[in-house]
């Protein structure tokens, strides 16, 4: 079957035998916000439906109303060819329909086995929850992904990438005939990756249908069997994945060419703003997370930190953050010996930190856009014993200028924003604490290529300003393109130091596999 592009305002080709669920000119309104506009959307049978756009394209609000999460303002969903009505995600999983959520779903004080049955539990006759079958069928679940999980576990206690393992293994359990995949990797390693890969080959083959959303470009081209693009609320295009190149989706998505995404950085570099000797993080059990770690930073320098998972990257980054008190080692910022050891302490002396996980430990659900900007620096709108509000309000709106942040009102709930959107307002957090530097770990996860873009373009930005930022990232050509000066960890040591000049994705993956029994190149290790 050939399907030809699609532009905006035109329909896609007619349903044919293939396409399993099809949405008929979906519109969506909220208050303020058309978030969907007139859409169609094929899902084939067996066949990987990769779809994209930028945050705020309306990717996720689709998704949720195939899902049964929202529904449709206008339009209609037809399964195997017959119009259906899914008022609820147990609607939807009544028709066979599954998701897993970009941002996690999960019960952090139950365990593994109890998230992967909650709301479809294995009962003894009907009644009482048959636990011993639930955790057999969980331990097999996991088996099949091979991660080291155990049933019992608690969720809460898992690392963000094993969370993300039982989301996927939750919707496994159900029989589905379409399973929606929005950001399944974001938190995973290569390896993990790659066993979800494998996964979802298996799943094709029984032809159950996959919906794909990923802001990872080399995934697409690798997984995807057809693709869609949405833009603004509105179709772009729909293609085979065959048809199209890496470059076509980027402009089709943005409008611009991919090669302008990393700005051409001419940057000098001020005095040494901190300096790290000896940092060092002793791992439960034996061992170090943080092993004996050295690490300068200049002001102005952009310094990119690249690793395998658990190369203790991000351990390194709490130790700095002071997040880690019973880290050892000695620390300099301008100069002076730092001895302070707490966040806030931290705070105090202009350092700033980014999370990995914005939903978990950078945001507060319940609280607004502002007030969420707010929370770290609220000393500074002391007057007396009230918070001076004008003074509030003055900086929360700068910061909104300063970021292009898309948001209708302050005062609205965060969960509204778009991914792309409440990163920046995790980073309006940090800088209204007027940081001298800004620890970053993985600021572009689970976003789109625009807004990575505009994520990059503030580092940048503050780089030039003279603030020192360190950052972390799994993808190559994120730190190639971004970093001054690149240091690779693996288990937990720095195995590798490279200037812009120098790096090369193959040098950061030689040494980013040290210490894992596999053969690489020389690394030379330049002491900071």
């Amino acid at each position: 079957m050939t399907v030809t592009a699609v532009k905006t305002g035109a329909a896609p080709p007619a349903a044919s035998p293939e396409v399993v669920l099809r949405a008929e000119k979906i519109t969506k309104v909220f208050p303020g916000t058309v978030a969907l506009d007139n859409v169609n959307f094929n899902v084939y049978r067996g066949k990987v439906n990769v779809m994209v756009g930028e945050n705020g394209a309306g990717k996720s609000t689709l998704m949720k109303i195939i899902a049964g999460v929202e529904q449709a303002t206008e339009g209609k969903l037809l399964l195997n060819g017959k119009p259906i009505k899914i008022k609820s995600v147990l609607d939807a999983g009544r028709h066979g329909i599954g998701i897993i959520y970009q941002e996690l779903n999960l019960f952090p004080n139950l365990s593994v086995t109890e998230n992967i049955f909650m709301a479809h539990e294995i009962k003894k006759s009907g009644v009482l929850i048959d636990e011993a079958s639930q955790k057999e069928r969980a331990a097999q679940l996991i088996a099949r992904l091979r991660q080291p999980i155990d049933p019992n576990d608690i969720v809460g206690d898992l690392r963000i990438g094993h969370q993300q393992i039982v989301e996927i293994a939750k919707a496994l359990a159900l029989d589905i005939e379409i399973l929606i995949m929005d950001e399944p990797t974001s938190a995973l390693s290569a390896s993990e990756v790659e066993v979800l890969f494998e996964v979802i080959n298996e799943l094709k083959s029984q032809g159950v249908a996959i919906v794909y959303i990923s802001h990872k470009m080399d995934e697409l081209m690798q997984i995807g069997d057809y693709i869609t693009v949405l833009r603004d609320g509105k179709l772009r295009a729909e293609r085979p994945m065959s048809e199209i190149d890496l470059s076509w989706i980027i402009e089709e998505m943005v409008g611009r060419n991919p090669a302008s995404l990393f700005a051409d950085r001419q940057q000098t570099f001020g005095d040494e703003l901190l300096r790290v000797e000896d940092m060092t993080l002793h791992r439960v059990g034996g061992g170090y997370m943080v092993d004996h770690v050295a690490l300068t930073l200049h002001h102005g320098e952009i310094l990119g930190i690249y690793g395998l998972m658990g190369a203790g990257r991000s351990e390194l980054m709490e130790c700095l953050a002071g997040l880690r008190p019973e880290a050892s080692g000695k620390v300099w910022l301008d100069g002076e010996p730092v001895k302070a050891n707490s966040v806030k302490e931290r705070i105090d002396l202009g350092v700033a930190y980014i999370p990995e996980d914005r939903q978990r430990d950078g945001l507060v659900q319940t609280m607004s856009v502002a007030d969420n900007m707010l929370l770290a620096s609220l000393q500074r709108y002391l007057s007396g014993f009230l918070l001076s509000k004008k003074k509030e309000a003055s900086n929360v709106e700068r910061l909104i200028g300063e970021l292009s942040l898309k948001v209708a009102d302050p005062q609205q709930i965060i969960t509204s924003l778009s991914g792309g959107n409440q990163q920046k307002v995790v980073i309006a957090k940090g800088l209204l604490t007027n940081p001298k530097i800004l620890l970053m770990d993985e600021p572009t996860r689970g976003i789109d290529v625009g807004a990575k873009s505009e994520i990059f373009d503030i580092m940048g930005r503050l780089a030039a300003e003279g603030l020192g930022v360190i950052f972390i990232s799994s993808e190559l050509k994120e730190v190639l393109g971004m970093a001054d000066r690149i240091l690779v960890m693996s288990k937990g040591k720095i195995t590798g130091e490279f200037s812009r000049a120098e790096a090369t994705e193959e040098a950061l993956v030689s040494a980013s596999a040290i210490g894992h029994g596999v053969k690489t190149l020389e690394v030379e290790h330049e002491s900071s």
